[in-house]
């Protein structure tokens, strides 16, 4: 799997299940590309729904990828502090139109004093039977789930103390 490099600008795609376009993210700065993840950074950008809906962020996000785990990151800096918001879906790939996952269905959204909600678990088992999730798919989104959630606890990877304010530094030289 090629990666992109550093200061590169790329497209987000999400899929469902079937392998439906989800959803569309027009673009974010490569901040860190490898093989094992991919950090980027964003601010205000179009995002695209499958029914082709539009709507813009609202404010600078630092987004990590990983290439081993079943969830990506996205950290938001908002005026009244620091919000995280999960995905729960595969780990990225990436090609040259962009950089690609499968979103199943569940969230986690943590809030400043890093307390968290899973949310969406009503549409998760909704499309677990309608797209028939596979029991082995089922198995590695509940365990990334707990994993998630061990690395809020722990304050690991994009939830590290200053995590988000360092790669939000390194976006601003970007724009």
């Amino acid at each position: 799997m090629s990666f992109p490099t550093t200061g590169t600008r790329i497209q987000i795609q999400s899929y469902k299940h079937r392998g439906t376009l989800h959803r569309t993210w027009e673009e974010s700065i490569v901040l860190k590309g490898t093989s094992k993840e991919i950090i980027g950074g964003n601010d205000r950008i179009l995002v695209t729904e499958a029914d082709g809906r539009q709507w813009r962020t609202r404010e600078p996000a630092i987004c990590y990828f990983s290439a081993n785990h079943w969830f990506n990151v996205i950290g938001m800096i908002r005026t009244d502090g620091l919000y995280y918001y999960c995905n729960l879906g595969t780990p990225f790939t990436y090609d040259e139109e962009a950089l690609k996952y499968i979103d199943y269905d569940l969230d986690i959204k943590i809030y400043p004093d890093m307390t968290f909600k899973l949310l969406d678990e009503d549409e998760y088992e909704v499309h677990r039977e309608e797209m028939n999730y596979p029991e082995a798919i089922d198995r590695i989104i509940q365990q990334n789930v707990k994993e998630l959630m061990n690395w809020i606890h722990q304050r690991k990877g994009p939830f590290a103390p200053g995590f988000v304010d360092q790669w939000y530094e390194q976006f601003l030289q970007y724009r």
